[in-house]
């Protein structure tokens, strides 16, 4: 339980000033490499099948699904962008656990980000520290999840997601 304790402390407590310039390198090239897999996904089959099958049930049209026109409610959206970062498979790869750390993350925080209009850095920082939370989690499960048959990405990726929207949403407490 510490280090899961641990690893929220530093998640919680992290500046933009603690990440390494390496790792800021290494999340501009992730992050292009997501736009490049959203916009080549946003006008495939299986994103305009989940469109017909959720916009009835979007809330308020408040994030963008990159590629598309249509703006749906936070949720919906980072859902889509999820589903159109991954459907063509040439997202970015852990290769020590197969995941593909930026879909989960920069989908949730792309539509949370454009409702809260947070700072390119905020954005940045929340998805570096949201991707080692995924790939850390991936650690220490994989191989066995893997085996069992599970998608490493959504099981780890949605802790990924999840710390860095809440170091978003912490923001508004500073």
């Amino acid at each position: 339980m510490w280090r899961q304790r641990q690893l929220a402390s530093y998640v919680v407590n992290s500046k933009w000033d603690d990440i390494p310039k390496d790792a800021r390198y290494e999340a501009v090239r992730s992050i292009f490499n997501w736009v490049g897999c959203c916009l080549g996904g946003a006008r495939h089959v299986t994103t305009d099948r989940a469109i017909a099958a959720l916009a009835e049930f979007s809330g308020n049209a408040e994030a963008s699904v990159l590629g598309r026109s249509e703006r749906l409610d936070i949720m919906h959206a980072a859902l889509l962008n999820g589903i159109t970062s991954h459907v063509l498979d040439y997202d970015d790869t852990h290769l020590e656990t197969i995941i593909h750390p930026a879909g989960p993350v920069a989908s949730a925080i792309l539509a949370l980000g454009e409702r809260q209009n947070v700072s390119g850095e905020d954005f940045m920082h929340a998805f570096i520290l949201g991707v080692e939370v995924e790939c850390r989690i991936g650690k220490a499960v994989y191989p066995s999840h893997y085996e069992r048959g599970f998608h490493i990405t959504g099981t780890a990726g949605v802790f990924g997601g999840a710390a860095a929207a809440g170091k978003l949403l912490g923001l508004n407490e500073q």
